[in-house]
């Protein structure tokens, strides 16, 4: 078809990948289908923890998933309950997801730095009935009244430990799920603030999650399968994390490097001592590494780093100019996806597959199986090419909708089963999308996303206020910081700076409030919508 238009029914204009399908298989769950041909690669590590250099095989993985599931079951989870994974980056934690998934639970990961209140949050609208966590971030999650697994060598009283579940595993009876696990099942729940901002589960199936796999990694042949070692820094309870990174490297049986935290002198380090190939990254990082005097210590030619991705947040030109000028011989990829389509929607291959590099600050091209088409947001018509509108995209790899909230699901998918993303974008002449702007008023920070609706809530619940509003604002470092606006009433004694101390004991750090303004009113369309352009404007005259 090419990414030539068709002429669909009301004249819809679709965009089609220029490469042809690929096959999806039919009824393989994710864990089959990234473990399998694993008896051929017993023996190579799977994961490496980057600073102990402790090794985890995929012989260990393919056992440890399968004694988990059995765990998991003679605990009693069901197939289509939920357990919690509250974990930083451990080499353990696909094991761990892919073994609830393997039992026909639903895995939902979860920010171990969030504020307990919103761990809470997450394991109730999840109707969690387990979760796993280590004896660090235990303290967050002791009073919800579910069972907890700990992995590590902590020992805390009342829980389950990890080691002892999995020996207790080899000795139950042979595994019998009565329910047998289903292609169409979910098995992930990851939470995203979509394109409404409050956070909402995503339901996705075995089905959405494994046609992802074959859509993004078409460019990937036999003859890099075993031969990529890539950065396990991007958090795994995000989808990106897990699907992207985890599952698409043991499908082509590669090595992550599990990284728990980012400190820029460990990242190079990392980099050098694991001889990384791909690293997924986000702007922030790039930034370090184009400024911070650090990399200076270090001897590059070291490195054996081919390409790096970075999503999340749009990257800014003059910082991706300075980048290839300090690392020549690194390429430099821009990816674009989100949760409720599984992960990656629009990437990039291999140039000697003909499968071309998009170009410059482009988010890629259509991947293989994808429809994609770019309509006018007041009118709803899709429109040609190099004509920004709102970037729509229609797949197998679409969620099912967003748990027990059948209102957004309906806001999002609409009855052709076409997903609005809510960011406008436009594709040029040769196929290759660019994003130009957000509709949602999605805050990324440091490639985290902040929801304006959460921190106004808290902002609001707070005696002292009568209105607030909550905008980014461009950062250099950040990308972009949550700033507020605030009226407070006429009683209020409280500063700026103690308003923004009663949002940071609400909420993990990722989400504070940066900047905060006392103003006499917040300005509203006459519909009572926040006109977020005109306070982001008068902030930053102020700033």
């Amino acid at each position: 078809m090419g990414t030539d238009a068709q002429n669909l029914k009301h004249e819809e204009i679709v965009f089609r990948s220029k490469y042809p399908p690929v096959q999806v298989p039919d009824n393989v769950t994710l864990p089959e289908f990234v473990l399998s041909n694993v008896e051929l690669y017993l023996d190579k590590v799977a994961f490496v923890d980057s600073v102990t250099g402790k090794g985890y095989t995929y012989g260990e993985v393919s056992r440890d998933v399968k004694r988990f599931s059995r765990a998991l079951r003679s605990l009693g989870l069901r197939k289509g309950r939920v357990v919690v994974v509250l974990l930083p980056n451990v080499a353990a934690y696909a094991t761990i997801a892919l073994g609830i998934m393997t039992a026909g639970g639903i895995f939902s990961g979860a920010n171990p730095s969030a504020h307990a209140s919103e761990i809470k949050k997450q394991a109730e609208a999840a109707d969690a009935r387990l979760i796993v966590t280590d004896g660090s971030t235990y303290h967050k999650v002791k009073d919800l009244g579910l069972p907890v697994i700990i992995h590590g060598e902590d020992r805390v009283e009342g829980t389950i430990y990890w080691d002892e579940l999995l020996e207790a595993a080899d000795k139950a009876s042979a595994d019998t799920i009565d329910d047998k696990v289903q292609q169409t099942d979910i098995c992930a729940l990851p939470f995203s603030s979509g394109t409404t901002g409050l956070s909402k589960g995503v339901m996705l199936t075995h089905r959405n999650l494994v046609a992802n796999l074959c859509s993004s990694l078409f460019s990937v042949g036999p003859e890099l399968v075993g031969q990529i070692t890539i950065l396990g820094l991007i958090p795994f309870f995000h989808i990106y994390g897990l699907t992207g990174i985890c599952c698409a490297t043991i499908r082509n049986k590669g090595k992550v490097v599990v990284m728990r935290r980012y400190e820029l002198r460990a990242f190079l380090n990392a980099l050098i001592a694991h001889q990384v190939t791909f690293a997924p990254i986000v702007p922030p990082i790039i930034l370090g590494l184009v400024k911070n005097p650090i990399v200076d210590e270090f001897d590059l030619s070291k490195l054996r780093l081919r390409s790096i991705m970075t999503a999340a947040a749009p990257l800014a030109p003059e910082i991706l100019k300075e980048f290839e000028k300090k690392f020549p011989g690194v390429q430099v990829q821009e990816a674009y996806g989100m949760t409720e389509h599984s992960c990656i929607t629009l990437t990039h291959g291999d140039p000697n597959k003909g499968h071309g590099i998009a170009k410059r600050n482009s988010v890629g091209f259509i991947l293989p199986n994808l429809e994609v088409k770019f309509v006018d947001p007041e009118t709803g018509k899709s429109l040609h090419k190099n004509t920004p509108g709102e970037i729509c995209v229609r797949s197998q790899c679409v969620m099912k909708g967003y748990y027990k909230n059948e209102y957004e699901t309906t806001l999002t998918i609409d009855k052709d089963g076409w997903l609005h993303t809510g960011d406008i974008g436009y594709i040029d002449d040769d196929g290759d999308v660019f994003i130009v702007d957000r509709i949602k008023e999605l805050i990324k920070y440091k490639g985290f996303q902040v929801a304006p609706a959460e921190l106004e809530a808290i902002l609001l619940s707070h005696p002292s206020v009568e209105d607030a509003a909550v905008v980014g604002i461009p950062d250099d470092e950040a990308g972009e910081i949550p700033a507020a606006c605030v009226v407070m009433n006429n009683k209020a004694k409280e500063s700026e700076e103690d308003m923004m101390d009663y949002v940071s004991s609400n909420v993990a750090s990722y989400k504070r409030v940066r900047a905060l303004q006392f103003v006499d009113a917040i300005p509203k369309s006459p519909s009572g919508k926040i006109m977020r352009r005109l306070i982001k404007e008068n902030m930053l005259k102020k700033l």
